[in-house]
C-alpha cells in the first residue's frame, strides 16, 4: 500500500485515536502531517515498516507527546500533563470515529461547517476537493475550516458521543455526514477513481455503531439498510478497465446478494412496525412520510430486487421520489424523480422538469438531460449537453464515460 492510499485509507481513524488523546484538532493534524512527512522522507529509503499505520500512529502520537511536553515545561500546566500522561497510556478505540463525528456536527457549529469539518477529518478530504464538492472558493472553505476547529476548542467542546438525552437531537447531523461519507465513496467527486470503496466501508461500519447506540430508532437503521443496498451494486458498477457501467447495463450476478439481504430485512423489520400493508411497496408511501433515509432505502431495495433495468418498478420509484422531494425538498432529489420519470416511458415530461432545475456547476444536471436527450433521438442536442457536463466533471471515470457518450451522439448526428 502507498502512502497515498493509506492517507486516503486510514487518516481519519488516525486522526479520530489521535483527537480523542490530546483534545485539540489543530495538534492532533499537525502531528499526523509530521508523521507522514517522516514517512516520505525515510521509507524510500528504509523501506516500509511492517505496520505502516501503528507506526504513523506512534509516529504522530510521539510528536503530540513532545509538544505537549514541551508546552506544559514552559508553563507549568497541571492539566496538560494530564493529558501527556493519558497520551502515553492510549490506544485506538473503535467509537473514536463515531467521538469524531458527533464532535464536528455539535449545534454550537454552523451545518454547512459541520459537514466540511467531518469530510476533513473523518475522510481526510483535501480542502481543494471538499471546496468543489461545496462549490465554494477554496479560501472560503478553508476560512469555514479554521472558524470550525476555532469554535470547538474556545467552546471546549467535548470529544465524546452524546448522552442519551442529547443524542435524540444530535442524530440527525451525524446520520447526515455518515451518509456523505457514504456518497463521497460510492460516487467520488474528484480524483481518478468513481468508487473509494474505503470510504464505504467506513461509513457502512459507522452507521452500524449508530444502530448499536439507538437499536429503537427507525433512521439509523433505515441508513444501514440504504447504503448496504447501494454498496452491494458496487461489484458491477465498473468494468476491468476502471470505466462506469450505467445500472441498466450493470452485470445483476455481480451484485453482492448478502448484502442485498440485509439490507431488505432491515427494511421489512422497519415495515412490519410502521404499515399493517401485506404488500411492501404500496405501504412505503404511506408509512415513511417524515423519515428520509427509509424513503431512500425503499428506492435502492426496488432496485436491488429487480431482475432487470426493464422490470424496475419505476412508477414507484418516481412517486417515491415525489414523497422525498416533498418532505426535503432538493434540485437533486427532483433531478433523480426526473430519471425515474424518463424511465417509465415518459421522456418528454422528464425533460421538462429537468428544464426547471438550476443546479450551477454540477455535472450530472447536463448529464443526465443529454442522456435524455439521446433517448429521444435529438442527438444535436444531446452533444451540446455532453459537452456542457464535459466542462463541469472532476472525475476521471465519469469523464471517460461522457465522452463515450459525446462521441456516439456526435457520429450519430444527422
Amino acid at each position: 500500500m502507498t502512502l497515498g492510499e493509506l492517507h486516503r485509507e486510514h487518516y481519519g481513524r488516525i486522526l479520530a485515536s489521535l483527537i480523542r488523546a490530546v483534545r485539540d484538532f489543530t495538534l492532533a493534524e499537525d502531528a499526523l502531517q509530521e508523521a507522514f512527512a517522516i514517512a516520505v522522507a525515510q521509507w524510500p529509503q528504509k523501506g516500509p515498516p511492517p505496520n505502516p499505520v501503528a507506526w504513523l500512529l506512534a509516529t504522530a502520537r510521539n510528536k503530540a507527546i513532545d509538544q505537549i511536553r514541551h508546552r506544559a515545561m514552559a508553563a507549568h500546566k497541571h492539566e496538560e500533563m494530564i493529558t501527556l500522561a493519558t497520551l502515553e497510556e492510549s490506544a485506538p478505540e473503535p467509537a473514536d470515529t463515531l467521538r469524531l463525528i458527533f464532535t464536528c456536527c455539535h449545534p454550537a457549529i454552523a451545518p454547512e461547517a459541520q459537514i466540511a469539518l467531518t469530510l476533513h477529518t473523518v475522510c481526510g478530504l483535501t480542502t481543494e476537493e471538499i471546496a468543489r464538492a461545496f462549490l465554494v472558493p477554496v479560501p472560503t472553505l478553508a476560512q469555514r475550516l479554521v472558524r470550525a476547529k476555532t469554535k470547538i476548542k474556545l467552546a471546549a467542546i467535548p470529544y465524546s458521543i452524546p448522552g442519551d438525552d442529547e443524542l435524540p437531537s444530535r442524530l440527525s447531523a451525524a446520520l447526515h455526514v455518515v451518509y456523505l461519507v457514504f456518497n463521497e465513496g460510492y460516487s467520488a467527486s474528484s480524483g481518478t477513481e468513481i468508487i473509494r470503496a474505503d470510504l464505504c466501508a467506513d461509513a457502512i461500519r459507522l452507521a452500524r455503531q449508530l444502530v448499536g447506540l439507538l437499536p429503537l430508532e427507525r433512521e439509523p437503521r433505515a441508513l444501514l439498510a440504504l447504503m448496504l443496498l447501494n454498496d452491494a451494486r458496487r461489484p458491477a458498477r465498473t468494468d476491468a478497465s476502471g470505466d462506469l457501467v450505467l445500472l441498466e447495463d450493470q452485470d445483476r450476478t455481480l451484485w453482492d446478494r448478502a448484502k442485498i439481504a440485509e439490507g431488505t430485512a432491515l427494511l421489512d423489520a422497519i415495515f412490519s412496525h410502521t404499515s399493517p400493508s401485506p404488500s411492501p411497496t404500496t405501504a412505503w408511501g404511506k408509512s415513511l412520510r417524515g423519515a428520509p433515509y427509509a424513503l431512500q432505502a425503499a428506492i435502492a431495495a426496488l432496485h436491488a430486487n429487480a431482475p432487470t433495468a426493464d422490470k424496475t418498478d419505476w412508477p414507484q420509484i418516481a412517486a417515491l421520489y415525489a414523497l422525498l422531494a416533498q418532505l426535503t425538498p432538493s434540485p437533486i432529489i427532483e433531478l433523480n424523480r426526473a430519471v425515474a420519470i424518463a424511465m417509465s416511458g415518459h421522456l418528454e415530461n422528464a425533460l421538462t422538469l429537468l428544464d426547471q432545475l438550476d443546479l450551477p456547476g454540477y455535472h450530472r444536471l447536463p448529464a443526465a438531460r443529454a442522456d435524455l436527450l439521446r433517448r429521444t433521438g435529438r442527438f444535436p442536442e444531446a452533444a451540446v449537453a455532453y459537452g456542457e457536463a464535459l466542462s463541469l466533471v472532476r472525475n476521471d471515470a465519469e469523464r471517460r464515460h461522457l465522452q463515450k457518450r459525446l462521441q456516439e451522439v456526435s457520429t450519430s448526428s444527422p
